[in-house]
């Protein structure tokens, strides 16, 4: 018999967002620098600024890092903020998270937007000490 529960599952959590992508076509390195620099590391800025369609890659970061928030608080983890996130991109592409302040925490992102709306889903697992 299959048996979906595993002991391990307290391991694990999961974590999605959407957002509109118009929440962020006006945003400007000079006017929203106190929103952009408050979720945002430099990295991620520099990226989707030499971007094209900077809004989709600002958002779908946005996106990423509340799914990232998401999926931490079912660890009880209340600690941790969009800074603390950082969305980058592998060579390939495929987006790679980093969370400097909980490195006992493996997280697993997928991005993906369209013209109107972005998404992200996050999964986490949690190394056993």
């Amino acid at each position: 018999m299959f048996s979906c529960y595993n002991s391990s599952m307290e391991n694990f959590s999961i974590g999605t967002d959407i957002e509109q992508i118009a929440r962020f076509k006006n945003k400007t390195l000079d006017g929203d620098k106190n929103f952009l620099d408050k979720i945002y590391t430099e990295k991620e800025l520099q990226y989707c600024y030499a971007t094209k369609n900077f809004a989709q890659h600002l958002c779908v970061r946005f996106c990423a890092k509340e799914a990232v928030v998401k999926a931490l608080s079912e660890f009880d983890i209340n600690d941790v903020y969009y800074k603390d996130i950082e969305i980058l991109n592998r060579n390939n592409g495929a987006p790679i998270v980093k969370i400097a302040k909980k490195p006992e925490f493996n997280v697993k992102v997928s991005l993906s937007h369209c013209k109107d709306y972005a998404t992200a889903t996050a999964i986490i697992t949690k190394e056993s000490l």
